[in-house]
């Protein structure tokens, strides 16, 4: 896949692989070039699967482009022809009645009534559809447990088109909630989901034209966003990066839920920026939000927040798991920003602990591979003055890969014996064999030490996604 690089002359290059697959790429002025494979792969193995292929991420990550220019230009290179495109992007205003899921079906039925075609139909920002009320049941026949499917929403609207065996359809939504979540229920498996994030470091070294060491260092400070990393400007940056917070997140979920204010939810997105890489619980937070705003707010409502933000895919909750005990603890668990420019944005880049930065990056690096990563906790058991006690060591990841398991520690440095051991401690202690790994900062090279712990700098991490074979 190719990325859409604002101010810089795209043009679009036809690379070919050892096994003669076709990639796209992009190629600025200066010669560099992106290659973003992993989304457009994605799609092409999931077209014509008889499923609605929903494409979801925070919003401006990229998602729209991916569809209706990257995606489209690669199908139109195989010889699908421009009327086999349904395209409708409800998010323009030329477009509001679509909203409406009724409206929508008739005009994509409208379009594609010659059954002996095929055609793509793409839908941006399925979320903005609305329900409709169906006026031609009795409502005092319907039980009120059964009281929602007296309304036609855009889940009935996708079931009813993707039984049409001419449609291969497509959508995307900036709300997990409405996507990820329901996707099951709404969709009878018959939807499958492509998480799109923000640039990876790999993916902005390869544009950046910095030394790696130097490009990590902007990338912990201004992100992933697609714009924020095409903007030379700093001054520029930073703009783009608060405004695309307040005018863009902070307006969507004020609107979205019908808030009165936006004072409780900025509070919110504040403590979670500062306690990036901490154990943090919705008591916890709702005293720091308090704090913040100088009033009080209870547990219930920042949960209910912490729900709005994470449907937003501001920032993502990693649960804590207890390694020994096998089980999830239910209360305590790490918040992680989507994109670290808009984190450091939201706190006037003033905040810049590098342990939690690093950690948000890997984190992020993590899932975007694919893995369900928890936070890990090891409890020892120690003998102090002839009495048992039982303390708690975190392990900063635990990797789930689909085979095994992955023990991750995240340190800036492992510079002398002491430190060494003091981040090795809980990965000796989980009582298993599985993979052990310490990331460090900087471009370490990869070396293991006498307990088959393995070493290696943050940047061949992220840069050589094979190197650890996971």
């Amino acid at each position: 896949m190719y990325l859409f690089l604002s101010e810089i002359r795209i043009t679009f290059v036809l690379q070919k692989r050892s096994n003669d697959s076709t990639i796209f790429a992009v190629e600025n002025t200066k010669g560099m070039i992106i290659k973003r494979e992993q989304y457009i792969e994605a799609l092409l193995n999931k077209r014509w699967n008889g499923k609605v292929k929903i494409i979801t991420g925070i919003r401006r990550c990229g998602k729209s482009f991916l569809l209706s220019t990257l995606y489209k230009d690669y199908l139109k290179s195989e010889g699908v022809h421009e009327e086999s495109f349904i395209e409708i992007a409800l998010d323009r205003k030329a477009n509001l009645k679509y909203r409406n899921p009724n409206e929508l079906y008739e005009y994509v039925i409208g379009k594609t009534r010659d059954e002996s075609k095929r055609y793509y139909v793409f839908i941006d920002e399925i979320q903005l559809s609305y329900k409709v009320k169906n006026e031609d049941v009795d409502e005092s026949l319907v039980p009120e447990e059964d009281r929602d499917m007296l309304y036609t929403t855009f889940y009935d609207i996708l079931n009813d088109l993707m039984a049409q065996s001419n449609l291969d359809i497509y959508v995307t939504g900036s709300n997990s909630k409405m996507l990820s979540t329901d996707i099951v229920t709404n969709f009878r498996d018959r939807g499958s989901e492509i998480k799109v994030y923000p640039l990876s470091f790999k993916e902005y070294y390869a544009i950046s034209g910095l030394e790696k060491a130097d490009a990590l260092e902007e990338y912990l400070m201004f992100g992933g966003m697609p714009l924020a990393v095409t903007e030379k400007d700093e001054t520029e940056k930073r703009k783009y990066l608060a405004g695309l917070h307040k005018n863009v997140y902070i307006k969507d979920i004020v609107e979205r839920y019908k808030l009165k204010d936006d004072e409780v939810l900025n509070a919110l997105i504040d403590a979670l920026s500062s306690a990036v890489g901490s154990l943090t619980n919705p008591h916890n937070l709702a005293n720091a939000a308090g704090t913040l705003m100088k009033r009080n707010t209870s547990d219930h409502t920042i949960k209910n927040y912490l729900d709005y933000i994470e449907d937003a895919y501001l920032f993502i909750g990693a649960k804590r798991y207890d390694v020994k005990g096998k089980r999830y603890f239910e209360n305590t668990q790490k918040y992680y920003s989507m994109d670290l420019g808009l984190r450091n944005a939201k706190l006037n880049f003033r905040q810049q602990e590098r342990s939690h930065l690093m950690e948000n990056t890997i984190y992020l690096e993590l899932v975007r591979r694919g893995y369900s990563v928890d936070v890990g906790v090891v409890e020892v058991t120690k003998v102090k003055n002839g009495k048992k006690q039982q303390s708690q060591y975190e392990i900063d990841f635990v990797v789930n890969t689909g085979q095994e398991k992955i023990y991750i520690q995240s340190a800036l440095n492992v510079d002398t014996e002491e430190k060494q051991n003091q981040e090795t401690f809980s990965l000796k202690n989980a009582g298993d064999l599985f993979r052990k790994i310490v990331i460090v900062d900087g471009n370490t090279k990869q070396w293991t030490d006498e307990n088959g712990i393995v070493y290696i700098g943050v940047i061949p991490f992220l840069l050589e996604e094979s190197r650890l074979g996971f």
